[in-house]
């Protein structure tokens, strides 16, 4: 069983930057592809972006690349989304996600939500104009 617990949200200012971050439990977390998806009022939860296992391959939704960078620190448990250049369309509630089917796999990580089967709570970013 893997617990996520996410932080780092708050309100910013557009053209700002914040860093989610999220805290895992259990010992297999080293193993399982990371993910960070998010959800707008009135829309559905959306892909940002992945890592696998090493840090070694990550994927991004083409709306927050060049702006968002996903890393992780095995040693610690946790994972990262460092957002910068902030625009008031990335308001949503950031969740932390874990595809815990991949053992140490080399493959690209997943941008499909229903291959994430572990979820934290979310937290909340808001970019003001």
């Amino acid at each position: 069983q893997v617990q996520l617990v996410e932080s780092g949200g708050g309100l910013v200012q557009a053209g700002g930057s914040l860093r989610l971050s999220c805290a895992a439990s259990g010992r297999t977390f080293r193993s399982y592809v990371m993910g960070w998806f998010r959800q707008a009022p009135g829309k559905e939860r959306e892909f940002v972006a992945a890592i696998n296992w090493s840090g070694g391959r990550t994927n991004y939704a083409d709306s927050v690349k060049g702006r968002f960078t996903i890393t992780r620190d095995n040693a610690k448990n946790m994972v990262y989304l460092q957002m910068n250049s902030l625009k008031p369309e990335d308001t949503a509630v950031y969740y932390c996600a874990a595809d815990r089917k991949t053992d140490y796999g080399l493959g690209i990580p997943s941008k499909r939500r229903y291959d994430y089967d572990a979820w934290g709570q979310g937290t909340q970013v808001t970019v003001s104009s």
